[in-house]
């Protein structure tokens, strides 16, 4: 249950980084934030720490579109129930 959760997570952020309106410093950001969740030697709940400190960040850059940012708000909702 946990794997597919995740996997839906990655797959979000991953489609939200393919889009062509998002700046590229967040794309390498989200990409990076794919990176962690993907390290399987590191214990989930760290990686989801990791992840959500990193969204955190994402979600307060002011070249973010507003559509952007509610679809990183639902990413990290889903993320909070891992």
């Amino acid at each position: 249950m946990e794997d597919t959760r995740l996997q839906s997570i990655i797959d979000s952020l991953q489609e939200i980084a393919s889009d062509t309106a998002v700046p590229r410093n967040i794309k390498e950001k989200l990409n990076f934030i794919v990176k962690v969740l993907h390290n399987v030697e590191e214990d989930i709940l760290l990686r989801k720490d990791k992840a959500l400190s990193e969204l955190d960040e994402v979600v307060e850059d002011a070249n973010l579109q507003s559509y952007t940012r509610t679809q990183i708000w639902n990413v990290v909702s889903a993320l909070e129930l891992i």
